[in-house]
């Protein structure tokens, strides 16, 4: 969507909106680690006789639980929103109906927080591929509605409104029609409510996840907001969000890869099934660590490009922040699966204990450097803070509890990490000096060359033998 909102809009209007999206994807914090609670009573659940009727009855408690704290939680933000306008706050003042525009996006965001409780549910009964098909069709209604909104309009509040509407419409279909047609016993009206205690109880249990969701979500989008607060150049403010969205897509690819990763490892987690655990992550952790690199070879060998497409050439790119970014993506690769394993596997006290340090740490990177060097500082600090906690006392400590040869195994992920990186940014740079030029079809064609020469590369792979060897050279 950059490349056409830059048709309609200035950088400036394209830094507010991505200030605004950004603020709306922290809106999520406000789950306090219900859903990962929720995941992990619900497959508690599988293992007791009457294993529908409690699911049922603790789904209902829990989906009354999330619309009260929704309302709640609206009115205080309505109120925050008119003592504080966010237009003042950010330095959008000059920008048309932004706080209109910053209200739409962030409570739809808000409003939709119900549906998390269905995709946890969705999640323990393995189903989360039809979670992942919903969410997706109503990511893509959101975008053709801001494509027709920004050609009809060009305002940034129908944008939103276009945005917000279909996601709230995508989380009704799935909590209201969905999920009671796929899962019958909720559809039972034998539920009664349950105390105060109770629902204090819940969110107690859920703040250890909710902490780490937390820092995960401030670690994504906050960096944009601190960036605007602290640099002036709405260009550069612009530059970092959509340097920031390349990187975060990594993280998001390796993410949605280890969900499905972390259910399974939390299953043989609580049933006891060690030696299949040992395989299945280390397996796990290699494949997210060569995914990552892979992704990250070639962003980083086609990037200049692709920047100039996407944005039409309205955002210079900047080489040493994209740098910094992509590699502290692709060395964070191991550290998302050991944050979903940690959170399928109910290691509360681990979270704890490391992912508020972490929050600390990049909060306290980011005073230091970002007015010293802008938006490098930003990334500096996240990578920092990332490598140095989550990597450094969470990851290593989940390796410690799971592997017999952690060590080992750190040691042939980096040396992976490294021969992949190096020969794909490598060939890209290769093939972009020998085939220069400019346009969609360079690009494309540059693109097509460098997959042909990975793919033949790693067509070994394709042979079970060769594959089967490979795989159990990986130490666990």
């Amino acid at each position: 969507m950059v490349p056409i909102f830059l048709h309609f809009w200035t950088s400036s209007e394209l830094a507010a909106w991505l200030a605004m999206y950004a603020a709306a994807s922290l809106v999520l914090i406000a789950d306090g680690g219900l859903q990962l609670r929720a995941i992990n009573r619900f497959l508690a659940f599988k293992a007791t006789a009457d294993c529908d009727g409690r699911s049922g009855r603790f789904y209902g408690a829990m989906l009354r639980f999330y619309l009260g704290l929704v309302a709640v939680l609206a009115i205080a933000m309505l109120i925050c929103m008119w003592l504080l306008p966010p237009s003042a706050v950010l330095g959008f003042g000059s920008t048309p109906d932004f706080d209109a525009a910053f209200a739409v996006i962030t409570l739809g965001t808000l409003l939709s927080l119900p549906s998390n409780l269905s995709s946890a549910l969705y999640r323990a009964r393995g189903c989360y591929g039809r979670a992942i098909w919903i969410q997706s069709g109503a990511m893509m209604g959101a975008q053709v509605a801001q494509l027709v909104a920004v050609v009809a309009t060009g305002k940034l509040l129908a944008v939103a409104i276009a945005y917000a509407l279909m996601q709230l419409l995508g989380a009704i279909y799935f909590v209201v029609v969905d999920a009671p047609r796929l899962f019958r016993f909720l559809r039972s009206d034998s539920n009664p409510p349950q105390s105060w205690r109770w629902y204090i109880g819940q969110f107690r249990l859920g703040l250890p996840f909710g902490l780490a969701g937390a820092t995960d979500m401030v670690l994504l989008n906050a960096p944009v907001l601190l960036v605007s607060s602290f640099v002036s150049d709405r260009v550069a403010v612009a530059q970092w969000a959509l340097t920031r969205i390349i990187a975060g897509l990594v993280r998001m690819l390796c993410l949605q890869v280890t969900l499905p990763l972390a259910a399974e490892l939390g299953h043989d987690y609580a049933v006891g099934e060690k030696e299949r655990l040992r395989r299945l992550y280390a397996q796990g952790s290699a494949f997210v660590s060569l995914l990552a690199s892979a992704i990250v070879a070639g962003l980083l060998a086609f990037g200049p490009d692709f920047f100039m497409l996407w944005t039409r050439g309205g955002v210079p790119y900047d080489p040493a922040l994209t740098i910094v970014l992509l590699l502290g993506a692709s060395a964070a690769a191991p550290s998302i699966l050991a944050l979903g394993f940690a959170n399928f596997s109910n290691r509360g006290d681990l979270l704890v204990r490391s992912k508020p340090l972490q929050l600390a740490a990049f909060l306290l990177f980011s005073i230091g450097l970002i007015p010293w060097i802008g938006p490098l500082g930003a990334a500096i600090s996240i990578v920092a803070s990332e490598f140095t906690v989550q990597f450094g006392i969470l990851t290593l400590t989940v390796l410690r509890d799971t592997l017999q040869r952690p060590i080992r195994h750190v040691g042939v992920l980096f040396g992976l990490s490294l021969a992949v990186l190096a020969t794909g940014w490598g060939l890209g740079t290769i093939i972009a000096r020998l085939v220069p030029g400019t346009g969609a079809a360079h690009f494309m064609f540059e693109c097509a060359l460098w997959l042909i020469i990975i793919g033949a590369l790693a067509s070994p792979l394709a042979f079970r033998r060769f594959r089967e060897r490979a795989i159990s050279a990986i130490p666990c």
